[in-house]
């Protein structure tokens, strides 16, 4: 009879055991990988499935389950989220998704001498799929006991396409006007090719160059039209949260002259996309009009504001 009862007993001990083996997740910790993915943040779902691995060993083929599940569930939403960004940007108007800055900067004194100046910037930027465009605008006056001391002005278009990740074709169309230079205006128009030699977040590097066609009417009437070659680059590098350092260069080489243009500036942050700016700008002309200098500099300090 004994023998009877204990037989059916180890019995169900002995299929009782895989089962015990295998029992389900416990709930709280199931309940915690499904707060962690509830929160969307991989790092932490990794984390909390690697707790779970080293303290329900049993449980780790169907964590492994959960946590394949969930990247590829990320990876979905992240497909889905790019290309609404990029069905957004194809589709925007022309008026659209456009960023930019603002500067400015401006002096008033009296006294044994006046003088009144300002020193207003403009730089917009729209970026697509893969065209880039770049507008810039520039303007320096100054009056120093009621004569003008300095007066230029600077238009500048640039668009691009980028033909790789790095690589890119621009055009250029630029206008300028300074009579302290001799120049009433000047018209640059160029295109070529260029490439983004450094593309970090904290910094940037790029260099472009190719051929150009210039005319400039000079303040004593003449008009001179020359074929030219251009070159420029531009670097920012992000020295800080809220410090950064720029450099733009460009350079002309024509029959007879060459200008070169060199600006250096160092931005501070104060506080939400309101920055101060310390810039310092040499402009050279190897064979300038008249009895114009061939050297100018300029030093500003200017607000500039971000949006």
């Amino acid at each position: 009879m004994l023998h009877r009862l204990v037989s059916p007993a180890l019995a169900f001990l002995l299929l009782s055991t895989p089962h015990l083996a295998h029992a389900e997740m416990p709930e709280p910790v199931r309940a915690m990988i499904d707060a962690a993915i509830a929160g969307g943040d991989p790092q932490k779902v990794a984390t909390i499935i690697e707790l779970a691995r080293a303290t329900n060993p049993a449980e780790a083929e169907a964590l492994d389950a959960i946590e394949a599940e969930f990247t590829q569930k990320q990876a979905r939403l992240a497909a889905e989220k790019a290309e609404a960004t990029r069905e957004a940007i194809r589709t925007a108007g022309a008026l659209r998704n456009w960023s930019g800055r603002g500067e400015l900067g401006a002096f008033r004194s009296t006294g044994n001498s006046s003088n009144t100046g300002v020193s207003a910037g403009l730089k917009l930027e729209r970026k697509g799929i893969d065209w880039r465009h770049k507008l810039n605008a520039l303007v320096d006056y100054q009056r120093s006991n009621g004569q003008t001391t300095r007066e230029q002005y600077l238009m500048a278009y640039e668009p691009n396409i980028r033909i790789s990740p790095r690589a890119f074709v621009y055009g250029l169309a630029q206008f300028e006007r300074d009579r302290f230079q001799g120049y009433l205006a000047r018209y640059s128009v160029s295109g070529g090719a260029g490439y983004r030699l450094i593309d970090d977040d904290d910094m940037k590097l790029s260099v472009k160059g190719g051929p150009a066609w210039r005319r400039s009417e000079l303040i004593g009437g003449e008009t001179a039209h020359n074929l030219a070659l251009l070159a420029a680059g531009e670097f920012n590098y992000r020295i800080s949260q809220n410090i950064s350092l720029t450099q733009d260069a460009s350079a002309y080489f024509e029959e007879g002259n060459g200008t070169y243009t060199s600006a250096t500036g160092l931005e501070a942050g104060l506080g939400s996309d309101l920055k101060a700016r310390l810039s310092y700008t040499v402009e050279y002309d190897s064979n300038p009009p008249g009895t114009s200098t061939a050297t100018d500099t300029k030093s500003r300090f200017t607000l500039v504001y971000g949006f």
